[in-house]
């Protein structure tokens, strides 16, 4: 379902001079993004900002846990499950253009 110039494209970026630097950089700091996760939680169960609605599958048959944890912290947020994934916006790009369209017009009125 996914046209091979959405993947190309994607491998074309990322291979830019100095974006593995970058892409890597990233991936090391994760641990201190892992430390940061109380302090997210506690804003967002004191503050309860709107989130944006969707969410994708991470394998077939299940969904990441991370959507039910905002919820848990923030129920706030209207989460849209879709059957997709790691290309959710090359084969759901109307469902989440709706759902964005729906969250921005909500939050900022």
């Amino acid at each position: 379902m996914i046209a091979p110039e959405g993947y190309t494209l994607d491998a074309a970026m990322i291979e830019r001079p100095g974006n593995i630097d970058i892409q890597l950089d990233l991936f090391l700091d994760y641990a201190n993004n892992v430390e940061l996760y109380p302090a997210f939680q506690e804003y967002f169960r004191r503050s309860k900002p709107p989130l944006p609605p969707y969410a994708a599958r991470t394998t077939r048959s299940s969904f990441h846990p991370a959507p039910r944890a905002y919820l848990r912290d923030n129920p706030n947020p209207t989460v849209q499950f879709l059957d997709t994934a790691l290309f959710a916006l090359e084969t759901h790009v109307e469902e989440i253009a709706v759902a964005m369209r729906q969250f921005l017009t909500k939050t900022t009125a």
